[in-house]
């Protein structure tokens, strides 16, 4: 898997649309997985990864437990954030979720969800606002508890080079031989695309940070 990053605009900061930011906000940032030792290094659990490590960089402890999901608040970029990780299992993502939102105050308007995303390759990512689940049950739990497809997502690309044909052993699988030694570089490159939202909004992000694949040149969906 050899070959460099090819991020999708490759602009200088001083190149990204400028967005007016009224002040500091409040964010929940949602990653998706599977609770329990057996699948914390699977590629379902990509999502819990990402929120982990953002947790690490900014002292954020995510032990409070509110019902079916672990939560921990602090701030990213000056901005208040509630780090969540639902204990429900992927399928029943939502109930965990709507039942912080609703706790919080908070709305799908507020709601940064990263995920793992078979229909994109390993190491490509893609931040979108709306759309459908594509496929994926935690997205499809999500949409069906809020009511609304609108709620910005951070997509993970894991499909290997070579052909699934079990979807569901793949993501609950221990991660390959071979994309074990690119998960730690992932996991930061979506960390650090999450930070940049918070701190300049969705749009400059998708600029900066959406990429696709190593070696691959067309467009993924």
């Amino acid at each position: 898997m050899a070959g460099a990053w090819v991020v999708a605009e490759d602009l200088e900061e001083s190149e990204l649309p400028r967005v007016r930011v009224s002040g500091p906000r409040s964010y929940c940032v949602v990653g998706l997985g599977n609770p329990g030792v057996r699948y914390q290094d699977t590629p379902h659990n990509l999502g819990f990864r990402v929120v982990e490590e953002l947790a690490k960089r900014h002292f954020i402890r995510v032990s409070r437990n509110e019902g079916i999901a672990l939560t921990g608040s602090g701030k990213i970029r000056e901005n208040d954030v509630l780090l969540v990780k639902p204990q429900t299992f992927m399928n029943n993502s939502g109930a965990g979720i709507h039942g912080v939102l609703k706790s919080r105050r908070m709305t799908n308007k507020d709601l940064i969800v990263v995920y793992d995303e078979l229909d994109l390759p390993w190491t490509a990512l893609r931040i979108k606002k709306s759309g459908s689940a594509a496929g994926h049950n935690g997205v499809k739990s999500i949409i069906a508890a809020l009511k609304t497809d609108v709620f910005l997502r951070v997509r993970v690309g894991i499909r290997p080079e070579h052909p699934v044909e079990d979807a569901a052993a793949y993501v609950l699988a221990p991660f390959e031989r071979e994309l074990k030694e690119d998960v730690s570089e992932v996991v930061t490159y979506t960390a650090d695309a999450i930070e940049f939202i918070v701190a300049e909004g969705a749009i400059r992000a998708m600029a900066k940070f959406n990429r696709r694949a190593r070696g691959i040149q067309e467009e993924e969906q």
